[in-house]
């Protein structure tokens, strides 16, 4: 998120972090960094040992799931598994803390880089990435992982359309919101429909279900010292192999093995939770800042499939 939370503050973090991770540390510094959590760079001096993320829970991801998703991230690690940049355990014997509304954790500090969209694409690195998944996906599964189930209620496009009869008038930008998706609800229906089809034959396919990341896109890769690893495990779960698969090259996927049905699932899955996510942002009080914008534009693109 471009734009800091009002609460918890920078200094709220830095003393959540003293008390619960490391006392020794001495500064907070706020990184606009990826959307739909917050981070923190956690430095002692100027030099930066940890990176701090606070999470908001959901009626389709609370806050337990969290804390399973992360310490299953970390037995991950713990087994053998040399592609996580796994969060730390704190003094409770926990991964996470609740701060504010929010659920705070904390990774070593990487030095690293995130490779371009570009780059992400290109053979050399897409063969390190299907390396990287096949090793995740043939990994032990860690006691405590979640399993994944369908996120998006199947009356979702119901409850919607609902929505949609009301005027939005608690922000710039919510009627503009409302506009959009409300020219494409029955699509949205169309989606929706497909989708809870897909999930009951995914659910019923349980037994073959893998250790998954759930969103190993480029954003959520770092290269560290020339080793390919995968950051943000909040969505670690129990799951068919093609939850990982999106943003592979069909000429790459084929390499995992994947099913057609199922890679359309996580696909509407994604296009859908996004939708949800974003209507239900404008329909609230907004301000119609930088990440409002941003929000507004990607509904737009996730409604036009783009």
């Amino acid at each position: 998120m471009n734009i800091p939370p009002q609460s918890p503050t920078a200094a709220d973090v830095l003393g959540c972090v003293q008390q619960r991770w490391d006392p020794t540390v001495t500064r907070a510094e706020y990184l606009p960094v990826g959307f739909g959590a917050h981070h923190w760079r956690i430095g002692r001096e100027s030099n930066p040992v940890l990176f701090a993320t606070l999470d908001q829970p959901s009626t389709s991801r609370p806050a337990p799931t969290f804390e399973r998703a992360y310490m299953s991230a970390a037995a991950l690690t713990a087994s053998g598994f040399q592609g996580a940049v796994a969060p730390m355990v704190n003094t409770q014997g926990t991964y996470t803390i609740t701060l504010g509304d929010g659920i705070l954790s904390v990774t070593p500090w990487i030095d690293g880089r995130t490779p371009t969209f570009a780059e992400s694409s290109a053979p050399a690195h897409a063969a390190r990435m299907v390396k990287l998944l096949s090793d995740l996906h043939q990994s032990p599964i860690p006691a405590l992982l979640p399993a994944w189930q369908p996120p998006l209620d199947p009356a979702f496009a119901v409850a919607l359309k609902s929505r949609l009869a009301l005027s939005w008038l608690d922000g710039p930008f919510g009627n503009s919101a409302r506009d959009v998706a409300l020219a494409s609800i029955g699509q949205i229906e169309d989606m929706a429909m497909r989708y809870a089809d897909l999930a009951e034959r995914a659910l019923a396919a349980k037994p073959s279900w893998v250790p998954t990341h759930g969103e190993p896109h480029f954003a959520n890769q770092m290269i560290v010292d020339g080793r390919l690893v995968l950051i943000d495990w909040e969505s670690f779960a129990l799951a068919p192999a093609e939850r990982d698969m999106l943003d592979l090259n069909p000429k790459y996927r084929s390499q995992l093995g994947s099913d057609p049905d199922m890679l359309e699932l996580f696909r509407l899955e994604w296009r859908l939770a996004e939708i949800d996510e974003y209507t239900r942002r404008f329909q609230e009080p907004h301000t119609g800042d930088e990440d409002d914008v941003l929000a507004l534009e990607k509904l737009r693109r996730e409604i036009a499939g783009e």
